[in-house]
Protein backbone atom coordinates (compact mmCIF):
# COMPACT_ATOMS: atom_id res chain seq x y z
CA UNK A 1 0.00 0.00 0.00
CA UNK A 2 0.98 3.83 -0.23
CA UNK A 3 2.57 5.27 2.83
CA UNK A 4 -0.71 7.30 3.33
CA UNK A 5 -0.29 10.42 6.12
CA UNK A 6 -2.19 10.13 8.75
CA UNK A 7 -1.18 12.89 11.09
CA UNK A 8 0.16 15.88 10.79
CA UNK A 9 3.96 16.97 11.10
CA UNK A 10 6.41 19.38 11.54
CA UNK A 11 7.73 21.62 9.02
CA UNK A 12 9.68 20.68 7.01
CA UNK A 13 13.76 21.47 8.00
CA UNK A 14 16.17 22.95 5.34
CA UNK A 15 18.83 20.16 5.32
CA UNK A 16 22.35 21.73 4.50
CA UNK A 17 24.90 20.70 2.32
CA UNK A 18 27.86 18.78 4.17
CA UNK A 19 29.77 17.22 2.22
CA UNK A 20 31.87 14.38 3.29
CA UNK A 21 34.80 13.14 1.23
CA UNK A 22 34.23 9.26 3.27
CA UNK A 23 31.23 8.23 2.57
CA UNK A 24 31.18 10.11 -0.73
CA UNK A 25 33.89 7.49 -1.34
CA UNK A 26 31.94 4.88 0.21
CA UNK A 27 29.65 5.59 -1.98
CA UNK A 28 31.53 5.76 -4.75
CA UNK A 29 33.13 1.94 -4.31
CA UNK A 30 29.50 0.69 -3.59
CA UNK A 31 28.00 2.13 -6.64
CA UNK A 32 28.56 -0.66 -8.78
CA UNK A 33 26.63 -3.49 -6.49
CA UNK A 34 24.04 -1.23 -6.11
CA UNK A 35 23.30 -0.68 -9.14
CA UNK A 36 23.81 -4.42 -10.33
CA UNK A 37 21.41 -5.43 -7.42
CA UNK A 38 18.69 -2.68 -7.77
CA UNK A 39 18.32 -1.34 -10.84
CA UNK A 40 18.45 -3.18 -14.47
CA UNK A 41 21.29 -1.50 -15.57
CA UNK A 42 24.62 -4.00 -17.06
CA UNK A 43 26.48 -0.91 -18.27
CA UNK A 44 26.75 2.89 -19.36
CA UNK A 45 28.63 4.64 -22.18
CA UNK A 46 29.06 8.40 -22.58
CA UNK A 47 30.00 10.61 -25.23
CA UNK A 48 31.49 13.79 -25.62
CA UNK A 49 33.40 13.47 -22.11
CA UNK A 50 36.12 15.12 -23.07
CA UNK A 51 33.98 18.14 -22.87
CA UNK A 52 33.56 17.68 -19.41
CA UNK A 53 37.27 16.42 -18.52
CA UNK A 54 38.01 20.12 -20.21
CA UNK A 55 35.18 21.99 -17.86
CA UNK A 56 36.67 20.21 -15.13
CA UNK A 57 40.07 20.89 -15.82
CA UNK A 58 39.03 25.16 -16.35
CA UNK A 59 36.93 25.06 -13.02
CA UNK A 60 39.70 23.61 -10.87
CA UNK A 61 41.50 26.39 -12.22
CA UNK A 62 39.49 29.14 -11.33
CA UNK A 63 38.37 29.98 -15.00
CA UNK A 64 35.19 28.39 -15.57
CA UNK A 65 31.81 27.47 -13.08
CA UNK A 66 29.33 25.38 -14.82
CA UNK A 67 25.89 23.11 -13.77
CA UNK A 68 25.71 20.11 -15.80
CA UNK A 69 21.72 20.42 -16.82
CA UNK A 70 20.74 16.27 -17.04
CA UNK A 71 17.88 14.39 -18.55
CA UNK A 72 15.61 12.93 -15.93
CA UNK A 73 13.59 9.75 -17.67
CA UNK A 74 14.07 7.74 -14.69
CA UNK A 75 14.36 7.18 -10.91
CA UNK A 76 18.05 6.01 -11.71
CA UNK A 77 19.47 9.29 -13.42
CA UNK A 78 21.12 10.15 -10.38
CA UNK A 79 22.70 6.88 -10.43
CA UNK A 80 23.94 7.39 -14.36
CA UNK A 81 25.21 10.76 -13.09
CA UNK A 82 27.52 9.28 -10.58
CA UNK A 83 28.97 6.76 -12.52
CA UNK A 84 29.58 9.12 -15.48
CA UNK A 85 31.38 11.51 -12.98
CA UNK A 86 33.22 9.23 -10.45
CA UNK A 87 34.01 6.46 -13.30
CA UNK A 88 33.89 8.03 -16.97
CA UNK A 89 35.21 11.08 -16.44
CA UNK A 90 38.46 10.11 -14.42
CA UNK A 91 39.11 7.27 -17.26
CA UNK A 92 38.80 10.24 -20.27
CA UNK A 93 40.73 12.51 -18.24
CA UNK A 94 43.83 9.40 -17.23
CA UNK A 95 43.65 8.53 -21.11
CA UNK A 96 44.12 12.18 -22.33
CA UNK A 97 46.77 12.58 -19.61
CA UNK A 98 44.92 15.58 -18.03
CA UNK A 99 45.44 15.52 -14.56
CA UNK A 100 42.58 16.00 -12.23
CA UNK A 101 41.95 16.86 -8.42
CA UNK A 102 39.88 14.01 -6.63
CA UNK A 103 37.26 14.02 -5.78
CA UNK A 104 35.45 14.49 -9.66
CA UNK A 105 31.85 15.35 -8.21
CA UNK A 106 29.39 17.61 -8.13
CA UNK A 107 27.19 19.68 -5.64
CA UNK A 108 23.55 19.06 -7.10
CA UNK A 109 20.07 19.76 -6.24
CA UNK A 110 17.36 17.58 -5.18
CA UNK A 111 13.76 17.95 -4.68
CA UNK A 112 13.25 18.41 -0.72
CA UNK A 113 10.42 15.55 -0.96
CA UNK A 114 12.99 12.89 -2.10
CA UNK A 115 13.42 12.25 1.31
CA UNK A 116 9.97 11.36 2.56
CA UNK A 117 9.92 9.31 -0.50
CA UNK A 118 12.94 6.88 0.04
CA UNK A 119 13.56 6.86 3.21
CA UNK A 120 15.21 8.27 6.15
CA UNK A 121 18.79 6.77 5.30
CA UNK A 122 18.68 8.17 1.87
CA UNK A 123 17.88 11.59 3.79
CA UNK A 124 20.81 10.96 5.90
CA UNK A 125 23.20 10.58 3.04
CA UNK A 126 22.02 13.09 -0.05
CA UNK A 127 23.56 16.18 1.91
CA UNK A 128 26.70 14.50 2.48
CA UNK A 129 26.93 13.68 -0.56
CA UNK A 130 27.05 17.17 -1.81
CA UNK A 131 23.24 17.80 -2.24
CA UNK A 132 21.44 20.69 -1.40
CA UNK A 133 17.55 21.03 -1.55
CA UNK A 134 14.65 22.57 -2.71
CA UNK A 135 11.11 23.16 -2.10
CA UNK A 136 9.48 23.26 -5.50
CA UNK A 137 6.20 24.74 -5.28
CA UNK A 138 7.17 27.58 -3.30
CA UNK A 139 9.53 30.60 -2.90
CA UNK A 140 12.21 28.52 -1.18
CA UNK A 141 14.41 31.01 -0.22
CA UNK A 142 16.37 29.25 1.94
CA UNK A 143 17.25 26.84 -0.46
CA UNK A 144 17.79 29.29 -3.31
CA UNK A 145 20.39 30.77 -1.18
CA UNK A 146 21.79 27.57 -0.83
CA UNK A 147 22.42 26.51 -4.37
CA UNK A 148 23.34 30.27 -5.59
CA UNK A 149 26.22 30.40 -3.05
CA UNK A 150 27.10 26.46 -4.31
CA UNK A 151 26.97 27.69 -7.67
CA UNK A 152 29.27 30.05 -7.03
CA UNK A 153 31.75 29.37 -4.06
CA UNK A 154 31.27 25.63 -4.23
CA UNK A 155 34.45 23.22 -4.54
CA UNK A 156 32.68 22.08 -6.98
CA UNK A 157 30.69 22.20 -10.43
CA UNK A 158 26.69 21.88 -10.07
CA UNK A 159 24.11 19.04 -10.94
CA UNK A 160 20.50 19.68 -11.65
CA UNK A 161 17.62 17.90 -13.57
CA UNK A 162 15.54 21.20 -15.23
CA UNK A 163 12.59 19.13 -16.30
CA UNK A 164 12.02 19.11 -12.66
CA UNK A 165 10.69 15.17 -12.73
CA UNK A 166 10.79 11.97 -14.26
CA UNK A 167 8.42 11.66 -16.91
CA UNK A 168 8.97 8.32 -18.07
CA UNK A 169 10.29 8.58 -21.47
CA UNK A 170 13.80 8.47 -23.50
CA UNK A 171 12.71 10.47 -26.32
CA UNK A 172 10.40 13.37 -25.14
CA UNK A 173 12.02 16.19 -23.02
CA UNK A 174 9.23 17.87 -20.97
CA UNK A 175 9.35 21.30 -20.56
CA UNK A 176 11.84 22.97 -18.66
CA UNK A 177 11.59 25.33 -15.57
CA UNK A 178 13.50 28.33 -15.52
CA UNK A 179 15.26 27.82 -12.51
CA UNK A 180 18.14 26.67 -13.88
CA UNK A 181 18.61 29.62 -16.51
CA UNK A 182 17.92 31.41 -13.94
CA UNK A 183 20.26 30.25 -11.56
CA UNK A 184 22.97 31.08 -14.63
CA UNK A 185 22.43 34.48 -14.52
CA UNK A 186 22.40 35.04 -11.03
CA UNK A 187 25.59 33.18 -10.63
CA UNK A 188 27.56 35.50 -13.54
CA UNK A 189 25.95 38.34 -11.30
CA UNK A 190 27.16 37.16 -8.05
CA UNK A 191 30.58 36.87 -9.84
CA UNK A 192 31.00 40.54 -11.27
CA UNK A 193 29.80 41.64 -7.53
CA UNK A 194 32.84 39.69 -6.31
CA UNK A 195 35.39 41.14 -8.82
CA UNK A 196 35.62 37.57 -10.57
CA UNK A 197 36.06 36.81 -13.96
CA UNK A 198 35.13 33.11 -14.24
CA UNK A 199 32.87 32.09 -17.20
CA UNK A 200 29.59 30.34 -16.71
CA UNK A 201 28.24 27.93 -18.85
CA UNK A 202 25.43 24.73 -18.71
CA UNK A 203 26.04 22.02 -20.12
CA UNK A 204 23.14 19.65 -21.38
CA UNK A 205 23.71 16.26 -20.56
CA UNK A 206 21.51 13.42 -22.45
CA UNK A 207 20.57 10.08 -20.57
CA UNK A 208 18.90 7.22 -22.79
CA UNK A 209 17.90 3.81 -21.54
CA UNK A 210 18.04 0.93 -24.33
CA UNK A 211 17.74 -2.94 -23.90
CA UNK A 212 19.93 -5.38 -24.28
CA UNK A 213 17.28 -7.42 -26.31
CA UNK A 214 13.46 -6.21 -26.80
CA UNK A 215 11.55 -7.74 -23.49
CA UNK A 216 8.84 -8.42 -25.51
CA UNK A 217 7.51 -11.26 -23.53
CA UNK A 218 7.68 -9.34 -20.20
CA UNK A 219 5.89 -6.45 -21.70
CA UNK A 220 2.59 -9.23 -22.88
CA UNK A 221 3.26 -10.45 -19.23
CA UNK A 222 2.34 -7.08 -17.61
CA UNK A 223 -0.18 -6.52 -20.59
CA UNK A 224 -2.09 -9.62 -19.54
CA UNK A 225 -1.77 -8.68 -15.44
CA UNK A 226 -3.13 -4.35 -16.69
CA UNK A 227 -5.66 -6.38 -18.55
CA UNK A 228 -7.19 -8.40 -15.63
CA UNK A 229 -6.63 -5.01 -13.42
CA UNK A 230 -9.61 -3.30 -16.00
CA UNK A 231 -11.61 -6.42 -16.04
CA UNK A 232 -10.69 -6.84 -20.16
CA UNK A 233 -10.20 -10.27 -21.64
CA UNK A 234 -7.14 -11.27 -21.47
CA UNK A 235 -5.14 -11.38 -24.71
CA UNK A 236 -3.70 -14.82 -25.91
CA UNK A 237 -0.06 -15.17 -25.70
CA UNK A 238 2.26 -14.97 -28.58
CA UNK A 239 4.34 -17.58 -29.54
CA UNK A 240 6.66 -15.64 -31.93
CA UNK A 241 6.66 -12.41 -31.03
CA UNK A 242 7.57 -11.27 -35.50
CA UNK A 243 5.67 -7.35 -36.65
CA UNK A 244 1.74 -9.19 -36.91
CA UNK A 245 2.27 -10.18 -32.99
CA UNK A 246 3.86 -6.63 -31.94
CA UNK A 247 0.90 -5.06 -34.07
CA UNK A 248 -1.50 -7.20 -32.22
CA UNK A 249 0.11 -5.56 -28.72
CA UNK A 250 0.07 -2.20 -30.17
CA UNK A 251 -3.73 -2.41 -30.56
CA UNK A 252 -4.51 -4.52 -26.93
CA UNK A 253 -2.27 -1.61 -25.72
CA UNK A 254 -4.34 0.82 -26.96
CA UNK A 255 -7.51 -1.08 -25.81
CA UNK A 256 -6.41 -0.54 -22.59
CA UNK A 257 -5.56 3.03 -22.55
CA UNK A 258 -9.18 3.21 -24.33
CA UNK A 259 -11.05 1.44 -21.46
CA UNK A 260 -8.78 3.54 -18.46
CA UNK A 261 -9.08 7.00 -20.45
CA UNK A 262 -13.39 5.59 -20.61
CA UNK A 263 -13.18 4.50 -16.61
CA UNK A 264 -11.57 7.59 -15.73
CA UNK A 265 -13.76 10.31 -17.62
CA UNK A 266 -16.99 8.15 -15.29
CA UNK A 267 -14.84 8.65 -12.10
CA UNK A 268 -14.38 12.18 -12.21
CA UNK A 269 -17.68 13.00 -13.94
CA UNK A 270 -20.22 11.30 -11.71
CA UNK A 271 -18.12 11.69 -8.79
CA UNK A 272 -16.39 15.31 -8.69
CA UNK A 273 -19.11 16.74 -11.26
CA UNK A 274 -16.34 17.41 -13.70
CA UNK A 275 -17.32 18.19 -17.51
CA UNK A 276 -14.84 16.55 -19.69
CA UNK A 277 -14.24 15.98 -23.49
CA UNK A 278 -15.12 12.50 -23.28
CA UNK A 279 -18.40 13.07 -21.48
CA UNK A 280 -20.05 15.36 -25.06
CA UNK A 281 -22.70 14.38 -26.58
CA UNK A 282 -20.49 13.34 -29.50
CA UNK A 283 -18.25 11.22 -27.31
CA UNK A 284 -21.56 9.39 -25.46
CA UNK A 285 -23.21 8.51 -28.76
CA UNK A 286 -20.74 5.63 -29.32
CA UNK A 287 -19.49 4.88 -25.58
CA UNK A 288 -17.77 1.67 -26.25
CA UNK A 289 -16.52 2.26 -29.99
CA UNK A 290 -13.04 2.80 -30.43
CA UNK A 291 -11.55 6.54 -29.98
CA UNK A 292 -9.79 8.04 -32.39
CA UNK A 293 -6.12 8.62 -32.27
CA UNK A 294 -6.65 12.72 -32.76
CA UNK A 295 -9.23 12.70 -30.13
CA UNK A 296 -7.35 10.59 -27.94
CA UNK A 297 -5.05 12.87 -26.99
CA UNK A 298 -7.49 15.70 -26.87
CA UNK A 299 -9.67 14.18 -24.12
CA UNK A 300 -6.60 12.44 -22.01
CA UNK A 301 -5.47 16.52 -21.77
CA UNK A 302 -9.05 17.30 -20.67
CA UNK A 303 -8.99 14.30 -18.05
CA UNK A 304 -5.98 15.48 -16.60
CA UNK A 305 -6.76 19.12 -16.21
CA UNK A 306 -10.35 17.93 -14.50
CA UNK A 307 -8.03 16.08 -12.00
CA UNK A 308 -5.77 18.89 -11.18
CA UNK A 309 -9.03 21.42 -11.16
CA UNK A 310 -10.40 18.47 -8.50
CA UNK A 311 -7.52 19.53 -6.39
CA UNK A 312 -7.27 23.18 -7.10
CA UNK A 313 -11.00 23.24 -5.74
CA UNK A 314 -10.06 21.54 -2.35
CA UNK A 315 -7.21 23.89 -2.00
CA UNK A 316 -8.66 27.15 -3.26
CA UNK A 317 -5.86 27.58 -6.16
CA UNK A 318 -6.74 28.97 -9.63
CA UNK A 319 -5.64 26.70 -12.28
CA UNK A 320 -3.33 28.81 -14.57
CA UNK A 321 0.35 27.30 -16.14
CA UNK A 322 1.20 24.14 -17.49
CA UNK A 323 0.24 20.72 -15.91
CA UNK A 324 3.49 21.17 -14.36
CA UNK A 325 3.29 24.13 -13.01
CA UNK A 326 0.00 23.42 -11.55
CA UNK A 327 1.06 19.65 -10.03
CA UNK A 328 4.28 21.80 -8.29
CA UNK A 329 1.43 24.02 -6.61
CA UNK A 330 -0.76 21.46 -5.37
CA UNK A 331 1.89 19.94 -3.85
CA UNK A 332 3.26 22.73 -2.02
CA UNK A 333 -0.47 23.56 -0.81
CA UNK A 334 -0.78 19.67 0.33
CA UNK A 335 2.49 20.02 1.87
CA UNK A 336 1.53 23.34 3.58
CA UNK A 337 -1.31 21.64 5.64
CA UNK A 338 0.78 18.39 6.44
CA UNK A 339 3.86 19.69 7.16
CA UNK A 340 2.56 23.26 9.51
CA UNK A 341 4.93 25.75 9.83
CA UNK A 342 2.57 26.76 12.72
CA UNK A 343 3.07 23.89 14.54
CA UNK A 344 6.29 23.59 15.42
CA UNK A 345 6.18 20.64 18.51
CA UNK A 346 2.91 18.59 17.70
CA UNK A 347 3.05 16.76 20.73
CA UNK A 348 2.04 20.13 22.51
CA UNK A 349 -1.18 20.69 21.12
CA UNK A 350 -4.47 19.57 23.26
CA UNK A 351 -6.42 16.41 21.80
CA UNK A 352 -8.73 18.25 19.85
CA UNK A 353 -6.28 20.74 18.29
CA UNK A 354 -4.30 17.53 17.11
CA UNK A 355 -7.30 15.68 15.99
CA UNK A 356 -8.27 18.79 13.51
CA UNK A 357 -4.65 19.02 12.16
CA UNK A 358 -5.10 15.28 11.84
CA UNK A 359 -7.87 15.75 10.01
CA UNK A 360 -6.98 18.80 7.34
CA UNK A 361 -3.35 16.50 7.25
CA UNK A 362 -5.03 13.36 6.35
CA UNK A 363 -7.27 15.48 3.28
CA UNK A 364 -4.70 17.04 1.84
CA UNK A 365 -3.36 13.68 1.46
CA UNK A 366 -5.98 12.22 -0.21
CA UNK A 367 -6.33 14.97 -2.42
CA UNK A 368 -2.66 15.00 -3.41
CA UNK A 369 -3.73 11.58 -4.93
CA UNK A 370 -5.31 13.39 -7.94
CA UNK A 371 -2.08 15.41 -8.96
CA UNK A 372 0.24 12.41 -8.59
CA UNK A 373 -2.34 10.45 -10.92
CA UNK A 374 -1.56 13.37 -13.11
CA UNK A 375 2.09 13.45 -12.90
CA UNK A 376 2.22 9.89 -14.75
CA UNK A 377 0.83 11.74 -17.89
CA UNK A 378 2.17 15.09 -18.31
CA UNK A 379 4.06 13.95 -21.34
CA UNK A 380 2.02 11.41 -22.66
CA UNK A 381 0.94 11.96 -26.05
CA UNK A 382 -1.45 9.06 -27.25
CA UNK A 383 0.80 8.62 -30.28
CA UNK A 384 3.90 7.79 -29.07
CA UNK A 385 4.27 4.18 -29.77
CA UNK A 386 2.60 4.27 -33.18
CA UNK A 387 5.34 7.39 -34.49
CA UNK A 388 8.01 4.86 -33.45
CA UNK A 389 7.05 1.31 -32.45
CA UNK A 390 9.84 0.33 -30.01
CA UNK A 391 10.41 -1.93 -27.40
CA UNK A 392 11.42 0.84 -25.62
CA UNK A 393 9.00 3.26 -26.46
CA UNK A 394 6.27 0.70 -25.70
CA UNK A 395 7.75 -0.47 -22.55
CA UNK A 396 7.67 3.22 -20.93
CA UNK A 397 4.06 3.59 -22.18
CA UNK A 398 3.04 0.28 -20.75
CA UNK A 399 5.14 1.24 -17.44
CA UNK A 400 3.17 4.77 -17.52
CA UNK A 401 -0.21 2.87 -17.26
CA UNK A 402 1.20 0.38 -14.89
CA UNK A 403 1.83 3.13 -12.41
CA UNK A 404 -1.67 4.72 -13.16
CA UNK A 405 -3.26 1.39 -12.01
CA UNK A 406 -1.23 0.83 -8.85
CA UNK A 407 -2.24 4.26 -7.41
CA UNK A 408 -6.13 3.68 -8.34
CA UNK A 409 -5.63 0.29 -6.25
CA UNK A 410 -3.60 1.89 -3.48
CA UNK A 411 -0.44 -0.16 -4.64
CA UNK A 412 3.01 1.27 -4.56
CA UNK A 413 3.54 2.84 -7.79
CA UNK A 414 7.09 2.52 -7.31
CA UNK A 415 7.78 -0.99 -7.42
CA UNK A 416 7.94 -1.22 -11.10
CA UNK A 417 8.88 -4.80 -12.46
CA UNK A 418 11.77 -5.13 -14.18
CA UNK A 419 11.05 -6.06 -17.83
CA UNK A 420 14.70 -6.47 -19.10
CA UNK A 421 18.36 -5.17 -18.73
CA UNK A 422 19.18 -2.12 -19.90
CA UNK A 423 22.44 -0.20 -21.10
CA UNK A 424 22.44 3.33 -21.14
CA UNK A 425 23.76 6.19 -23.13
CA UNK A 426 24.83 9.24 -21.76
CA UNK A 427 25.30 12.38 -24.14
CA UNK A 428 27.46 15.53 -23.52
CA UNK A 429 26.15 18.54 -25.10
CA UNK A 430 28.35 21.52 -25.92
CA UNK A 431 28.53 24.16 -23.23
CA UNK A 432 25.92 27.04 -23.29
CA UNK A 433 27.61 30.27 -22.24
CA UNK A 434 25.44 32.02 -19.63
CA UNK A 435 28.48 34.95 -19.37
CA UNK A 436 27.56 35.87 -23.08
CA UNK A 437 23.83 36.82 -22.30
CA UNK A 438 24.70 38.66 -19.20
CA UNK A 439 24.21 42.32 -20.91
CA UNK A 440 20.80 41.13 -22.89
CA UNK A 441 19.95 39.92 -18.69
CA UNK A 442 21.14 43.03 -17.14
CA UNK A 443 19.35 45.45 -20.13
CA UNK A 444 16.06 45.46 -18.15
CA UNK A 445 13.68 43.71 -16.25
CA UNK A 446 11.54 43.14 -19.23
CA UNK A 447 15.16 41.79 -20.88
CA UNK A 448 16.04 39.51 -18.01
CA UNK A 449 13.22 37.82 -17.95
CA UNK A 450 13.46 37.65 -22.05
CA UNK A 451 17.11 36.36 -21.72
CA UNK A 452 15.95 33.53 -19.22
CA UNK A 453 13.25 32.65 -21.77
CA UNK A 454 16.03 32.20 -24.59
CA UNK A 455 18.25 30.19 -22.33
CA UNK A 456 15.53 28.10 -20.93
CA UNK A 457 14.60 27.70 -24.57
CA UNK A 458 18.20 27.11 -25.85
CA UNK A 459 18.69 24.42 -23.62
CA UNK A 460 15.64 22.91 -23.93
CA UNK A 461 16.35 22.46 -28.01
CA UNK A 462 20.29 21.36 -26.56
CA UNK A 463 18.60 18.07 -24.57
CA UNK A 464 16.45 17.31 -27.37
CA UNK A 465 19.16 17.02 -29.80
CA UNK A 466 20.71 14.69 -27.46
CA UNK A 467 18.07 12.06 -28.16
CA UNK A 468 19.37 9.59 -30.73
Amino acid sequence: MNNLINQAQPPLEFLPPALNLFWLRVTQIILPLWRRSQTSIVRIEAENVETLVDLYEQFQAGKVRFLMAFRHPSADDPICMLHLLSQIVPQVARKRKVALKNPIHAHFIYDRGLPLWVGSIVGWLLPRLGGTPIQRGKLDRVGLRSARDLFVNGSLPMAAAPEGATNGHNEIVSPLEPGIAQMGFWCVEDLLKAGRNEQVFIVPIGIQYRYLSRPWKNLEKLLRELESDLGLPVGKEAIIYDEEAQRILYQRLYRLGEHLLRAMEKFYAKFYHQKLLGESKTAASSPEGSIERSEFAARLRSLLDAALQVAEQYFNIQPHGTEVDRCRRLEQAAWDCIYREDIKDPEALSPVERGLADRIAVEADFRLWHMRLVESFVAVTGAYVLEKPTAERFAETILLVRDAIARIKGDNPFSRPRLGKQWVQMTVGQPISVSQRWDAYRASRRGAKQAVADLTGELQTALEKTIV
